[in-house]
This record gives C-alpha cells, sequence and structure tokens, in this order.
C-alpha cells in the first residue's frame, strides 16, 4: 500500500532540546577522522572568530536521525522500516554550530511521491538555536519499497 500523500505538510515539533557540547564535537570529529583545530581546540576556534569550538558540518546527523525516526515511527503513516533505506542527506547552515548551543528541531514531511514501485519520502528539519535563529535546514529522502510492487 503507498505511502499516504496527505501526510505531506504534517510537522512534527520538538519534544526537547540539545545542548552541543565540546566533548559531543570532538567525539564526532574523531569519529569521522576530521583534525581540524576548529572541532578540537577552544583557542584556535576563537582565533577565527567563533565563541567556542565548531562542529563538522554532518554533526547535526546527532539531532536530526532521532527527529526522522519520529516520521518513521507514525502509526498513522504506515512506513514500513524493514522496506525502507536512506537515499540522500543534505545540511544547509545559516552558522556553523558551536559548543554551548542549544538547539531544538522540527520535522515537516515535505514530500511523498512513487516511482517504480517505491515510495520516496522527503523530510525536512529546521533546527533553531536557543533565541529561534535558524542554524541549519536539513533534507533527508526515505526510499521505502511497497510490497504490493
Amino acid at each position: 500500500m503507498p505511502l499516504d500523500s496527505s501526510f505531506v505538510g504534517r510537522s512534527y515539533p520538538p519534544e526537547s532540546t540539545y545542548d552541543v557540547g565540546r566533548e559531543k564535537i570532538r567525539e564526532f570529529a574523531d569519529t569521522i577522522g576530521d583534525s581540524n583545530p576548529l572541532y578540537h581546540d577552544p583557542e584556535a576556534a576563537k582565533a577565527a572568530g567563533y565563541p567556542d569550538v565548531i562542529a563538522p558540518p554532518t554533526f547535526l546527523t546527532i539531532l536530526n536521525l532521532p527527529a526522522i525516526n519520529k516520521v518513521v515511527a507514525d502509526p498513522e503513516l504506515g512506513l514500513d522500516y524493514s522496506r525502507m533505506v536512506h537515499g540522500n542527506q543534505r545540511f544547509s547552515h545559516s552558522r556553523p554550530v558551536h559548543a554551548g548551543d542549544r538547539l531544538s528541531l522540527t520535522v515537516y514531511i515535505e514530500d511523498i511521491m512513487e516511482r517504480a514501485g517505491n515510495d520516496f519520502l522527503t523530510a525536512r528539519a529546521e533546527i533553531v538555536d536557543e533565541a529561534g535563529e535558524h542554524v541549519c535546514t536539513t533534507s533527508a529522502q526515505l526510499v521505502v519499497r511497497r510490497a504490493d510492487a
């Protein structure tokens, strides 16, 4: 059964905030093998004009993935996780994320379409800081092979 296109426009508001810490940034940078001093050294980051260490651009996956999982787990949508793969991911930053940020994220179902027996769901997330200022927009496309295809 195809995904219900009436879900386009549905939003999933933030359930909590995420406090960005130096250690989490360092762990993420180490995991992806990036030794950029802006991700590790507060003094280097301050010398470059940032208030603290900054995060690699894909760091926001830490927030984005659980939020997208709320969409996937929505029982009304009826998405079969066992038939899903991640199609693509994009990040559009207004500014770098830095240690000390307190971020929240709202997810929107932006598009649902069918092509060649697969459903394509595009979810957009708007990430803002504690002051409500835009930090990043993410976009993820999920591909779900339909059982009836």
